[in-house]
């Protein structure tokens, strides 16, 4: 399943941190960000539950950059 968020973020550098963070969170099998929509796409692993892996999503991606924002 894949889903995209509306994300609020300062600038293309800290949207990247936000792509790997996104990337690198169980459950999550691809995500992209794009600076210039300001949007989130995350794909997710067969059988994840989705709410529960965007919330550790968010909580990885405030580690890189604590002011960004996605709007579950």
């Amino acid at each position: 399943m894949k889903k995209t968020y509306k994300i609020e973020v300062d600038c293309a550098n800290c949207a990247n941190k936000m792509e790997e963070a996104a990337k690198n969170t169980a459950g999550v099998k691809d995500a992209t960000v794009n600076f210039m929509t300001l949007k989130m796409s995350v794909e997710f692993e067969d059988g994840a539950d989705v709410a529960a892996v965007m919330k550790d999503v968010q909580k990885n991606c405030k580690k890189v950059e604590d002011d960004c924002e996605i709007y579950l």
